[in-house]
Protein backbone atom coordinates (compact mmCIF):
# COMPACT_ATOMS: atom_id res chain seq x y z
CA UNK A 1 0.00 0.00 0.00
CA UNK A 2 2.63 2.88 0.97
CA UNK A 3 4.84 1.37 -2.13
CA UNK A 4 1.68 2.59 -4.26
CA UNK A 5 1.74 5.69 -2.68
CA UNK A 6 5.57 6.39 -3.18
CA UNK A 7 5.14 5.53 -6.87
CA UNK A 8 2.33 7.89 -7.87
CA UNK A 9 4.05 10.75 -5.89
CA UNK A 10 7.43 9.80 -8.09
CA UNK A 11 5.16 9.76 -10.65
CA UNK A 12 3.34 13.00 -9.88
CA UNK A 13 7.14 14.88 -9.24
CA UNK A 14 8.08 13.53 -12.45
CA UNK A 15 4.86 15.21 -14.17
CA UNK A 16 5.30 18.25 -12.56
CA UNK A 17 8.73 18.64 -14.02
CA UNK A 18 7.92 17.36 -17.38
CA UNK A 19 5.41 20.25 -17.31
CA UNK A 20 7.26 22.67 -15.72
CA UNK A 21 10.88 22.63 -17.16
CA UNK A 22 9.82 23.54 -20.85
CA UNK A 23 8.87 27.07 -19.19
CA UNK A 24 11.17 27.76 -16.93
CA UNK A 25 14.41 26.84 -18.70
CA UNK A 26 13.69 29.33 -21.93
CA UNK A 27 12.80 31.39 -19.27
CA UNK A 28 15.67 31.53 -17.22
CA UNK A 29 17.85 31.96 -20.52
CA UNK A 30 16.36 34.94 -21.51
CA UNK A 31 16.06 36.48 -17.99
CA UNK A 32 19.69 35.99 -17.77
CA UNK A 33 20.53 37.34 -21.63
CA UNK A 34 18.10 40.49 -20.82
CA UNK A 35 20.48 41.44 -16.98
CA UNK A 36 23.56 40.51 -18.70
CA UNK A 37 22.10 43.32 -21.70
CA UNK A 38 20.93 45.57 -18.98
CA UNK A 39 24.70 45.58 -17.19
CA UNK A 40 25.97 45.92 -20.48
CA UNK A 41 24.14 49.30 -21.48
CA UNK A 42 23.33 50.43 -17.98
CA UNK A 43 19.37 50.17 -18.77
CA UNK A 44 17.29 49.09 -15.93
CA UNK A 45 13.65 49.08 -16.67
CA UNK A 46 12.00 45.94 -15.49
CA UNK A 47 8.98 45.72 -17.58
CA UNK A 48 11.69 44.79 -20.70
CA UNK A 49 12.75 41.95 -18.58
CA UNK A 50 9.03 41.03 -17.78
CA UNK A 51 7.22 41.60 -21.37
CA UNK A 52 10.15 39.25 -22.97
CA UNK A 53 10.07 36.33 -20.24
CA UNK A 54 5.96 36.41 -20.84
CA UNK A 55 6.28 36.57 -24.52
CA UNK A 56 8.64 33.41 -24.26
CA UNK A 57 6.87 32.13 -22.11
CA UNK A 58 3.32 32.28 -24.02
CA UNK A 59 5.51 31.19 -27.48
CA UNK A 60 6.62 28.15 -25.36
CA UNK A 61 2.84 27.57 -24.63
CA UNK A 62 1.60 28.09 -28.27
CA UNK A 63 4.22 25.07 -29.04
CA UNK A 64 4.32 22.66 -26.61
CA UNK A 65 0.68 23.11 -25.18
CA UNK A 66 -0.74 20.31 -26.76
CA UNK A 67 2.24 18.02 -25.86
CA UNK A 68 2.08 19.34 -21.85
CA UNK A 69 -1.72 18.62 -21.60
CA UNK A 70 -1.20 15.22 -23.31
CA UNK A 71 1.17 14.56 -20.42
CA UNK A 72 -1.12 15.82 -17.85
CA UNK A 73 -4.02 13.39 -19.97
CA UNK A 74 -2.24 10.56 -19.45
CA UNK A 75 -1.20 11.13 -15.66
CA UNK A 76 -5.00 11.48 -14.52
CA UNK A 77 -6.14 8.65 -16.60
CA UNK A 78 -3.64 6.85 -15.08
CA UNK A 79 -4.70 8.08 -11.32
CA UNK A 80 -8.04 7.16 -12.43
CA UNK A 81 -7.27 3.25 -13.28
CA UNK A 82 -5.85 3.16 -10.20
CA UNK A 83 -9.03 4.27 -8.15
CA UNK A 84 -10.72 1.53 -10.11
Amino acid sequence: MSSDVVDIMREGLGVALRLTVPLLVPSMIVGILIAIFQAVTQIHEQSLAFILKMLVSILVLLLAGHWMLEILMDFTKYLFTLMM
